[in-house]
């Protein structure tokens, strides 16, 4: 897809310019050893207007992913999300994806930056993953070992191993691939974390291994707004092939139903699942239909 051309501007550094124009540092460890920061945000049209979802807590993770790889940070983040809303206004987009990229300052050394700039972008961009329910395949490609990696933070080298892990699942005829953590337990998606249902439970595995998604709290805030048993915990690929259903959720790709994985299909309809009923939740939730307070 075109995501920009001549007329869209982009937040570049304290400026709005266009985006053909922007150039890039050829001399950046960003190009070079992929040492950034980047986030994901969505703009929706709601009753009230144009509202980014959770922007605050999106824009604090950004802050906190550049802090944990020494990346400098020193923007506020009022003003950032201020400019945001300005982008979109600028680039008349009523619903949007939304990507903010922390980029270092030249330096070939294997060193900590000591500079860096930040670039907002916005585009319009339907649910990742579609609208249908997934095919999905466990992966090859293993989830980084949190030892060697800020596995909490959005950094952009950590992404190829998720290109690894979604263009064979593609090649083999899937929509999506779930990646093992170093112990053996199903992880998340390439982009997205997983939720199984079980006998009237969900289950979604810990914090540790995963990306600690902004969607997923949001998700286990729903489950426990309307008494849904919610239980984190190891997945085994047995607990995802015997599951009743199953759903993944992120930013940009929503809240999507599974099908089935590595040619299991779930036997529950996906309408009469749990996950059904919290992705049309999370739906009003995020156009502001309707207010429930206590979600995180």
């Amino acid at each position: 897809m075109q995501y920009y051309n001549q007329d869209t501007y982009i937040y570049l550094d304290g400026e709005f310019v266009k985006a053909n124009l922007a150039g890039i540092d050829l001399f950046g460890q960003s190009l070079h050893y992929g040492y950034g920061c980047f986030e994901g945000l969505r703009a929706h049209n709601t009753l009230h207007g144009t509202r980014i979802f959770k922007a605050e807590q999106h824009f604090q993770r950004l802050s906190n992913s550049c802090q944990s790889i020494s990346l400098p940070y020193k923007w506020d983040n009022n003003e950032l999300i201020q400019k945001t809303y300005e982008l979109l206004e600028l680039n008349s987009l009523r619903s949007a994806y939304i990507r903010p990229l922390v980029l270092s300052g030249p330096n070939m050394h294997l060193t900590s930056a000591t500079s860096a700039k930040i670039m907002i972008a916005a585009w319009e961009w339907g649910p990742y993953l579609g609208h249908d329910l997934l095919r999905v395949c466990i992966s090859k490609v293993q989830r980084p070992n949190p030892k060697s990696f800020r596995i909490e933070a959005k950094i952009s080298g950590q992404y190829v191993n998720s290109i690894l892990a979604s263009s064979e699942a593609i090649k083999q005829g899937y929509d999506e691939a779930l990646l093992i953590d170093h112990d053996g337990y199903v992880a998340q998606a390439s982009s997205e974390n997983i939720f199984i249902e079980k006998n009237g439970k969900i289950y979604t595995p810990p914090l540790g291994s995963i990306f600690p998604g902004i969607t997923r709290q949001t998700v286990i805030g729903i489950c426990r707004k309307f008494q849904i048993d919610v239980v984190e915990k190891n997945l085994t690929v047995t607990d995802i092939h015997e599951a009743d259903s199953a759903f993944l959720c992120g930013t940009a790709a929503g809240i999507i139903g599974i099908k089935e994985v590595d040619h299991i299909v779930y036997k529950e309809d996906w309408q009469h699942t749990i996950g059904a009923s919290i992705q049309r939740t999370y739906k009003k939730l995020v156009l502001e239909e309707e207010n429930y307070e206590v979600i995180i």
